[in-house]
């Protein structure tokens, strides 16, 4: 028995729309597996893992406070998908950010002024954008491959974060520990209760959703994106240039990231340390493609990856299982998602014996 991979004439709207709901199922049942393999209460722990850090308020803050990152990283990555440019290296972005924020925040000459803040938020952003311009400017003019570039460049940032906090910048009343000095108070965003770590900073991410569906639903350039991506040929005989495609999309994503950096630094950590993130940068493409590229999609898709990350944290300390469980599930669920995205573009056809 043989078959063969056929392109589906018309993808179904309504499997496109149900194909997150549907991966999340599926990972839900093969997380319950695992868990039963490991000798755990499948329910009990699904229950730990997804319903107990939102009982309470430090827990509704968190899950706010992990989604906000997820949810600008997620707009600024999309906008480069809609038009197949795909940026792999949000990650280094956010450091690159972070750093760049950071050095603001603690080289600025004046650290009680009230431009300390903006100031951070554009140093955030151009950093960002700085380095996502690199893979842009050799797609453009070389033709390299986008997802090796900005994936290799997110380790040189890794690499540089590492160097600074072990030495130039570390702080030398630290205990010799791999960080640096904490900002000033006029460096970071105010929380909304002192009680818990939520601030301002989810206001940024608020504007970017905004920004994102005026600029994919509402703007020409966005429809040029998406066309770009949909029909490259019809894009070109319109007239639309590929290199400006590709400019916008990793700006975009670098500029994102950039100021998710500048958030983390700026609100929940103060300072920059090995472990500026948790892997926001690349969590943040799955949150896309559950979101369907969509603005509001990707705020669902936000949430639910952020409470992956407090599940993860809240088995890890009460269960004792592994923190890597978090990006047990995060594959899954990427895997059921482009598994459910290949049915909806194709087919499997059955080809008869004798043909």
């Amino acid at each position: 028995m043989r078959f063969r991979i056929e392109q589906r004439p018309e993808p179904s709207a309504r499997m496109r729309v149900a194909a997150p709901v549907i991966a999340t199922g599926l990972t839900l049942l093969v997380g319950s597996l695992l868990f039963a393999v490991l000798g755990y209460d499948p329910l009990a722990t699904l229950q730990a893992f997804f319903i107990a850090p939102l009982n309470s308020l430090n827990g509704l803050s968190e899950w706010l406070l992990k989604a906000s990152p997820l949810i600008l990283i997620a707009c600024g990555l999309a906008v480069g998908f809609r038009a197949n440019v795909w940026n792999i290296g949000a990650e280094g972005q956010l450091i690159i950010g972070a750093i760049a924020a950071c050095g603001v925040g603690l080289f600025y000459p004046d650290p009680d002024s009230i431009l300390l803040l903006p100031l951070m938020f554009f140093a955030g952003a151009i950093a960002g954008m700085a380095w996502a311009a690199i893979p842009a400017f050799l797609r453009a003019r070389m033709n390299t491959n986008e997802i090796l570039v900005t994936l290799m460049l997110t380790y040189i940032a890794t690499l540089l974060l590492s160097w600074l906090v072990h030495g130039p910048w570390r702080d030398p009343a630290g205990f010799n520990y791999p960080q640096t000095a904490l900002l000033s108070a006029a460096a970071m965003f105010e929380p909304f209760d002192y009680a818990y770590r939520l601030n301002a900073s989810v206001f940024i991410t608020v504007v970017a959703v905004f920004l994102m569906w005026l600029f994919t639903d509402r703007s020409f350039l966005g429809y040029k994106m998406s066309v770009s991506g949909a029909a490259p040929l019809a894009a070109r005989y319109a007239g639309f240039r590929e290199s400006a495609a590709v400019w916008t999309g990793l700006l975009a994503g670098g500029a994102a990231a950039g100021i998710a950096g500048m958030a983390e630094v700026s609100g929940p950590l103060g300072q920059l340390s090995p472990q500026i993130s948790p892997g926001y940068g690349f969590a943040a493409i799955i949150v896309a493609f559950i979101g369907r590229l969509n603005a509001f999609g990707i705020v669902l898709g936000g949430l639910l990856m952020s409470l992956l990350f407090l599940g993860g944290e809240a088995v890890q300390m009460n269960l004792g299982l592994s923190a890597a469980l978090t990006r047990i599930f995060q594959g899954i669920l990427l895997f059921f998602l482009l598994a459910a995205d290949f049915f909806i573009f194709y087919r499997l056809r059955r080809i008869p014996e004798h043909a």
